[in-house]
């Protein structure tokens, strides 16, 4: 209908000039040719002559006929100085005042020009009849009514009418089938409708908890939610901009760009532990129905999950430590029973002796450099637990931990634990299999765990940081996101997380946070 209404406002509009070209054409030729014919008929003598006749509007009737025969006028007359018609083709109008319009024709000049006879618009041509001492005796007037608006399209010629015609028709029929087309693309909804669709679109898609983003086939962004713009720090103007030229973090910059599907990928940003899932999207409905349009990406954050589940880890370990101790002391009261059974109480007595001091040697070499209970706990099970690995865990005698904030307290778990783990991890194989671990506490918590592993490449040393992997056996990446974590807690506590290569060979990991 828009189309329409707009198809028809043009033709309006070209039928107008038209209109307009032919009226003001009518007026110029039309007008011209009425003063020609109101000249001639003034200058014949015999009307100059029968001005004064009795029976003037008999006497010159037929002159005043001849002239409107002969230029196709509607109406002729002569004018008394008066103003009152004397002569006219019209004999009703005998003796009425004649409309002269704007003319000045009584001050001796001719004119033509528009006036209204009888209601009608018509042009006039307006000429003085002058004395020999010129003076106007009379005035002649010679009139044609205007065309019709029908007259006038008639007159620009029968081809404007068929280009009219032709011009609605296309018109028309290209309006038909824009609107199909625009049917077919917007599955045959209105504008209103389309409108409404959008709303609920981004209502649904901003309500949810979950960040969604999608990339279309160029690699620029279409679409991102108010979670997502949360949980990546972005702003809402980045749509329309390709992933590319975005400040994001490697790993989930990665994941966005990366093709085929991901599912349940673990990534760590300097402040979130975020799992995504990435889709292929596909149109479902209209002409490009199965065609690929893009890639939808969701992302969860999972950054206390993590925590517990870092923090779950750690009680495990002490928890399959304190196992393996229970093993290790049923089979010392075994020999100890044995000894008893034959006698042998000399030796009872030296063998009780050296595991008590083997165990307060182990427990008094970590309660005197660190205060906290919680960590000097996770330090001596861990101890163990590298022990029964054949590995030495040394902490090393410059470390100093006062009692700590139990929050703090708990995050430093969290970061001694992994950096640990994950030098146990690949201290086993090693020739020294040796883990030092400094903590201190002086001016800030710095925390330093050295393995004698096999150390890590140029190429993966900020990696090890940045990209997690799901719990599942299958995908690579070995024990998850305990490095990811550590970060993740350095930096919420304003600090850092570094690696180094080791003069042993190893790796070195390096955690500073401050205290405040």
């Amino acid at each position: 209908m828009l189309q329409l209404v707009v198809v028809a406002v043009v033709l309006g509009a070209v039928a107008a000039v038209s209109i307009h070209q032919s009226t003001t054409e009518f007026r110029d030729i039309r007008g011209g040719r009425m003063l020609s014919v109101a000249e001639s008929l003034a200058s014949t003598p015999i009307v100059r002559e029968q001005l004064d006749a009795p029976l003037v509007e008999q006497v010159l009737a037929p002159d005043v006929d001849r002239a409107v025969s002969l230029s196709g006028a509607t109406l002729a007359e002569i004018v008394s100085t008066d103003g009152v018609v004397d002569v006219s083709t019209d004999p009703t109008r005998v003796g009425v005042t004649a409309e002269l319009g704007d003319s000045d024709v009584f001050r001796g000049r001719g004119w033509y020009g528009d006036v209204d006879v009888a209601g009608r618009p018509s042009i006039a041509g307006h000429v003085p009849i002058l004395d020999t001492d010129g003076g106007v005796l009379a005035v002649v007037t010679v009139t044609e009514n205007y065309p019709s608006t029908w007259m006038l399209l008639s007159d620009s010629g029968a081809r404007l009418l068929i280009y009219l015609g032709l011009g609605a028709g296309i018109g028309a029929l290209g309006s038909w089938m824009l609107s199909r087309r625009i049917r077919r693309h917007t599955l045959g909804l209105e504008t209103a409708e389309i409108a409404s669709l959008a709303d609920h679109r981004e209502a649904l898609l901003h309500s949810i908890r979950e960040g969604v983003i999608a990339i279309g086939n160029d690699g620029r962004i279409t679409m991102i939610n108010d979670s997502a713009c949360a949980l990546l720090d972005l702003d809402p103007d980045v749509v329309g901009r390709r992933v590319t030229d975005v400040e994001l973090d490697a790993g989930v910059r990665e994941v966005l760009v990366s093709d085929g599907d991901v599912e349940d990928v673990v990534v760590t940003t300097s402040t979130r532990v975020l799992a995504l899932n990435r889709r292929s999207a596909t149109s479902r409905r209209g002409e490009s129905r199965g065609q690929h349009i893009g890639t939808v990406t969701t992302m969860r954050d999972s950054t206390e999950l993590a925590s517990m589940q870092s923090q779950l880890t750690s009680h495990k370990s002490v928890t399959d430590t304190l196992r393996a101790q229970t093993h290790e002391f049923a089979n010392q009261l075994h020999t100890i029973s044995g000894l008893a059974q034959l006698g042998s109480y000399d030796d009872v007595t030296a063998l009780v002796g050296t595991l008590t001091r083997r165990r307060a040697q182990i427990s008094d070499s970590i309660t005197a450099h660190i205060h906290d209970p919680a960590v000097a706990a996770l330090l001596i099970a861990k101890t163990s637990l590298a022990a029964e690995a054949g590995v030495s865990l040394v902490l090393d005698p410059s470390s100093r931990l006062r009692a700590l904030d139990p929050a703090l307290s708990t995050d430093v778990i969290t970061v001694v634990g992994n950096l640990v783990d994950n030098a146990l991890d690949v201290s086993r194989e090693s020739g020294d299999r040796t883990i030092t671990v400094i903590v201190r506490d002086d001016p800030e918590l710095e925390i330093e765990v050295t393995d004698s592993g096999p150390g890590v490449s140029p190429s993966m040393k900020e990696l090890v940081f940045s990209r997690g992997v799901t719990s599942k056996p299958d995908v690579p990446g070995g024990r998850g996101i305990g490095l990811a974590l550590v970060r993740l807690v350095s930096v919420q506590h304003g600090g850092t997380a570094t690696i180094e290569d080791a003069e042993t060979g190893g790796a070195r990991f390096r955690v500073r946070m401050p205290l405040g």
